[in-house]
């Protein structure tokens, strides 16, 4: 998938309603999980969490 430019990807682990995403910015690798049973949910995280780190470099391009 693909927000603001920055590919990421969110998979659902082998516990149910937890989700592992992964994205790269530059040289740097984000990785976490988040829990819920909603899809589209824990894609909506990984895109806010994204949206916090070009922020937070200044490279916000909205």
């Amino acid at each position: 998938m693909n927000h603001r430019g920055i590919e990421f990807t969110v998979a659902k682990t082998a516990i149910p309603g937890i989700w592992q995403w992964q994205f790269r910015i530059g040289e740097q690798i984000k990785t976490g999980r988040t829990e819920t049973k909603i899809d589209l949910l824990a894609i909506r995280r990984v895109q806010l969490r994204i949206h916090r780190e070009l922020k937070a470099i200044g490279r916000d391009t909205a």
